[in-house]
């Protein structure tokens, strides 16, 4: 705090202000000068603070300018676009297989549940038809 003066330099200003001012009014005079180096600690105390302020609020709109700017581009939806997009290039193969398969083989049971992952699917060809026809014996030529 001292830097500027050495102790043998404020020992020369304390006595000289005990000489000018007199030891009756060097009290009054310490009690004025304290409350202005109170009042210079509260305004810089006040300047700090306020530049304290406008750091964090251009930080504000900064980040605030950043979150726009994410908002208007959107690397997410673009990442789900392009996955829905594999998604659909994957499901046509499968879409064309089902298409050229013939009906009554590999069709789903009408009214049929999903087959949950690692089950197999229940087709028109696996379930037994119902024969109506007589049975004929094989002849014995």
């Amino acid at each position: 705090m001292f830097d500027l003066f050495s102790w043998q330099h404020i020992l020369i200003l304390l006595v000289v202000l005990l000489v000018v001012v007199g030891p009756k009014d060097l009290p009054r005079l310490m009690h004025m000068a304290g409350k202005w180096a109170a009042k210079a600690r509260t305004m810089a105390n006040e300047f700090r603070r306020s530049f304290d302020e406008m750091a964090r609020q251009a930080e504000l709109d900064e980040l605030r300018k950043e979150i726009e700017d994410l908002k208007k581009n959107n690397p997410i939806a673009e990442v789900a676009n392009s996955m829905s997009e594999v998604g659909a290039v994957m499901s046509a193969p499968a879409a064309m297989e089902a298409e050229a398969a013939p009906q009554g083989a590999s069709a789903p049971v009408e009214g049929g549940i999903e087959p949950r992952s690692g089950e197999f699917a229940v087709t028109a060809s696996a379930v037994p038809e119902q024969v109506n026809e007589p049975v004929k014996e094989p002849s014995v030529s």
